[in-house]
This record gives structure tokens, sequence and C-alpha cells, in this order.
């Protein structure tokens, strides 16, 4: 595998959260930076330095929006 994909929501408390779409993998964070940094550690610690690590995380921002009709 050289890429993981994550899809990633805003929490309606504030910041981020993401869950990838292959392992069980969940990150948040009260940023982007943030969510990347915990998104990689949560990779890292899911594969413990397995070969089949990915390379790449390709991450998926969704956006819900609700309006007046």
């Amino acid at each position: 595998m050289t890429e993981i994909i994550f899809v990633v929501h805003e929490a309606e408390e504030g910041g981020y959260f993401a869950k990838s779409e292959g392992p069980a993998i969940f990150a948040e964070g009260d940023s982007v930076e943030e969510l990347k940094a915990n998104i990689k550690g949560g990779v890292e610690c899911y594969y413990e330095n397995s070969p089949d690590m990915p390379k790449l995380a390709h991450l998926h921002f969704v956006k819900d929006e609700v309006f007046a009709l």
C-alpha cells in the first residue's frame, strides 16, 4: 500500500476529525497541521514499522452546508 485515504470532517465544537477508509485509524486536531501530525502518529502506531506502512496520506475534506430554500 502506498497511500491511505482519510475522510475529514469539521467538528461541531471546532477543529477536525478524520477516519481512514481502510484500517480503523482515527485522528482529530484543532488545526489542519495538528490533524496531519495526529494522522501520521496514528498510522505509525497502527503499522508499527511494517513494510506495508503507506508512504502517503490522502485527505478528503467533506464540508456540509445547509441553506434555506
